[in-house]
């Protein structure tokens, strides 16, 4: 079993990456059994009434080849009436109303999974339950796990000393402004998935999915219990950096990562897991890097890691699971 700590695009397309691998490498990996992705919660918000989980929806998306190639989010080919007609109440809303915001884009096709979720949610589900059922509904052989059933929020402050969600950081002020801190409100009282709990200990290799290393992982990290999990089975646990030249491909990791004062490098992904993955994957491009990433502890893996083909892709992949033994 391949367990993956998932977080958004970066985890959508290594998840990706790993369906192509035996399609395009003879032989396939060598893990057998399913492929699980354990998913960041803590982007999770509500609006409209409705229950939104952005980083499992973009799996989802992606899994199933209907996620917008160029947005990288939502489905392809999308109608957007239902928000562009939100406008008409824009002008006759009362001051203070948070009615009818649309700074948040939800599309026509989108809106009918949040009304699924949220019915299923009001019935009793669990978000777990919910998850399979979406995910089934979509064909997926991938089980996703969402890393908990209780709420948590990314609470990002920003430098001005106002807190904003995540979601207002990153869609309604377009993740343009600096901050001081993030926090994960209701993570201390959240619980850890149990079937979260047995895919990190029962896997054959964990990875770190090429996802924001702050709002992304840090989400999961904060759960009681997330980081001993991986920490005792260090040593097959790789992670993908998802900073490649200093920079990020896609997001504001490079940028958060430098506001809160760490090192938007490959040397400081190193350091950052060090203490729960004894191997990290880095591009070529930061292969001099590679003796200060090892100098953090943590085995330097080097290998072409921007997804830009299905067979780069399945050879990050292959040289992922193969740093695991």
């Amino acid at each position: 079993m391949i367990t993956v700590i998932c977080g958004g695009v970066g985890a959508a397309r290594f998840l990706r990456a790993l369906r192509h691998l035996d399609e395009q490498l003879p032989g396939g990996h060598a893990f057998a059994g399913p492929v699980v992705g354990v998913v960041n919660t803590g982007d999770d918000t509500t609006l409209h009434g409705l229950a939104i989980s952005p980083d499992l929806d973009t799996i989802t998306y992606t899994l199933a080849g209907a996620i917008d190639p160029v947005r990288g989010w939502g489905l392809v080919d999308e109608t957007w009436v239902a928000m562009a007609s939100l406008a008409r109440y824009a002008a006759i809303r009362p001051d203070g109303s948070a009615a009818a915001p649309t700074w948040f884009n939800l599309g026509d096709r989108d809106l009918a999974t949040h009304f699924y979720r949220t019915a299923r949610l009001q019935e009793g589900a669990t978000l777990t339950e919910v998850t399979g059922e979406i995910a089934a509904a979509w064909g997926l052989g991938e089980q996703l796990i969402p890393m908990t059933d209780d709420p948590v929020s990314t609470i990002v402050e920003l430098a001005d000393g106002r807190e904003v969600s995540f979601q207002e950081y990153f869609v309604q002020l377009q993740h343009g402004v600096p901050i001081r801190g993030v926090r994960f409100a209701g993570a201390t009282t959240a619980h850890l998935q149990p079937a979260a709990i047995r895919a990190i200990r029962d896997a054959d290799v964990v990875v770190i999915a090429p996802s924001n290393p702050i709002v992304s992982i840090g989400p999961l990290r904060a759960l009681e219990g997330f980081d001993p999990l991986l920490a005792a089975r260090r040593d097959t646990v790789v992670a993908v950096s998802p900073i490649i030249g200093g920079a990020a491909l896609k997001g504001p990791a490079d940028r958060m990562l430098t506001e809160l004062g760490m090192e938007a490098s490959v040397v400081g992904v190193a350091r950052l897991y060090a203490p729960i993955a004894g191997a990290l994957v880095i591009d070529p491009v930061d292969a001099h890097l590679a003796a200060e990433v090892e100098a953090a502890g943590v085995r330097a893996i080097v290998v072409p890691s921007i997804m830009s083909s299905p067979e780069i892709g399945a050879e990050l992949a292959r040289a992922t699971l193969a740093a695991a033994g």
